[in-house]
């Protein structure tokens, strides 16, 4: 697996997975969209950790800086 998933891109997707997780405690996401939310967040920080993407590889996107 090459990485796809820029630093930025992964700042933001360990965030988003916080902000997910914080509303799922919180008690403003509940029931099923609040499940769907921490299977997202599990996703979004499984993804920031590994630096790759499976759909960024199936649509041919890359936010890693070019290597020289």
């Amino acid at each position: 697996m090459k990485n796809n998933v820029g630093n930025i891109d992964r700042i933001i997707r360990l965030l988003l997975s916080v902000v997910l997780v914080i509303l799922w405690f919180t008690g403003t996401l509940t029931g099923t969209i609040g499940i769907v939310a921490l299977v997202l967040a599990g996703v979004f920080t499984l993804t920031a950790a590994i630096g790759f993407c499976p759909l960024y590889a199936i649509f041919g996107l890359n936010t890693c800086p070019a290597k020289k």
